[in-house]
């Protein structure tokens, strides 16, 4: 790996070709394998990243909006992308790149029909969302009759898959509510093409799904987090590597005396002498505020070195009191050892909530 000299994203390629076959490990051979490449590849980069799955033959990718596809059509992906979360009023441009809509209401599944027309296609792959518990979007089982009708009148598209979306995999405490998801989602599949006259595909599970729950694999799984190196449990995250490194640089060294302050409306105030080192990242960076004033923390020479006051926007402080290092030296905020997960612990929030954070100002390096 190499040294920071500055505030850097180091995104090893190598962990990411491991997670990937490791959870197709986990899969049927027959079974496609979904990549989700949203939110800039969970904060990494999506272009890049969804370059290198496509070398190594991932199916399908899967993004939450329009733009976030387009881009990646422009970067050279030609593997279908599937829109999780489109919009209407870019239904044109979805169509002109060649991207795939979940509709998941009956506005949007006809405003979809009513301009896939108007382009004059015809059997344009369309995925249909069912709601089998989160409540976020999609159909109920009760819409099935209805959305075949609609269906089978528009020779501008044809059904690609039908999917629905786990709401607490990774809890096994909530086993009996998923049980009764993929039962729900099983009975629809079933109703939906019956009437339907033909198999789409099927898929459910995403990464904990895929974990933990084998028999809901169908024809294909999605998988976002467990790519980015995180099983979502103890047990699983010992498999996966986390592929991205934050790291930084110390910028300048101080000497707080007693009853001195450090930072922003005074928030830390010395009761003893201490030494602090001031780097370069901030919440413009990602690193939300609520990680000061001793609640984040970052690594200098293997050694945990608390934040104190409050974050600014461009640069963070922290305590070396017992710390032996120099201005130069290299910080890690998180990576391989010391996890986002384990530093996104420390204000009572998810891995995905930092990495997903890192601004596009953070230089990204990619090592194989």
């Amino acid at each position: 790996m190499i040294k920071a000299q500055e505030t850097v994203l180091e995104i090893d390629l190598n962990a990411l070709k491991h997670n990937f076959k490791y959870l197709k490990t986990r899969l049927q051979p027959s079974t496609k394998f979904l990549a989700v490449v949203k939110a800039f590849a969970y904060g990494n980069d999506a272009s890049k990243i969804a370059e290198y799955l496509q070398h190594l033959n991932v199916d399908y990718f899967a993004v939450a909006y329009i733009n976030e596809g387009i881009a990646l059509r422009d970067a050279g992906i030609t593997k279908p992308i599937l829109v999780l979360h489109p919009q209407t009023v870019n239904f044109k441009l979805l169509v002109k790149y060649k991207l795939e809509p979940s509709l998941y209401n009956f506005k949007i599944l006809k405003e979809f029909i009513s301009i896939a027309s108007a382009e004059k296609q015809k059997e344009y792959p369309i995925h249909i969302k069912f709601n089998t518990g989160l409540n976020r979007l999609g159909f109920s089982e009760n819409d099935i009759i209805a959305i075949i009708e609609k269906i089978k009148r528009a020779q501008a598209v044809k059904v690609k898959s039908i999917f629905s979306h786990l709401a607490a995999s990774e809890d096994m405490a909530e086993k009996p509510f998923t049980l009764n998801q993929i039962k729900s989602f099983k009975i629809i599949s079933e109703t939906f093409t019956k009437h339907l006259g033909y198999k789409p595909m099927l898929h459910l599970c995403n990464t904990s799904g895929v974990l933990n729950y084998p028999e809901a694999h169908f024809d294909m799984v999605r998988c976002g987090i467990g790519l980015y190196g995180f099983g979502n449990s103890e047990k699983e995250n010992q498999n996966l590597k986390p592929i991205a490194a934050l790291k930084t640089v110390i910028s300048q060294i101080h000497t707080i005396e007693k009853g001195n302050s450090v930072g922003y409306n005074r928030a830390y105030k010395s009761n003893k002498t201490i030494k602090t080192a001031t780097l370069p990242i901030g919440h413009a960076d990602g690193i939300n505020r609520q990680y000061g004033n001793g609640r984040g923390f970052v690594t200098i020479n293997s050694k945990k070195a608390p934040i104190i006051g409050n974050v600014c926007m461009d640069m963070i402080m922290v305590n070396i009191t017992n710390i032996d290092c120099n201005e130069g030296d290299e910080v890690i905020i998180f990576n391989k050892n010391y996890t986002a997960e384990a530093l996104s612990s420390s204000i009572n929030t998810i891995s995905y909530e930092i990495i997903t954070a890192i601004s596009n100002r953070v230089k990204r390096i990619f090592v194989r």
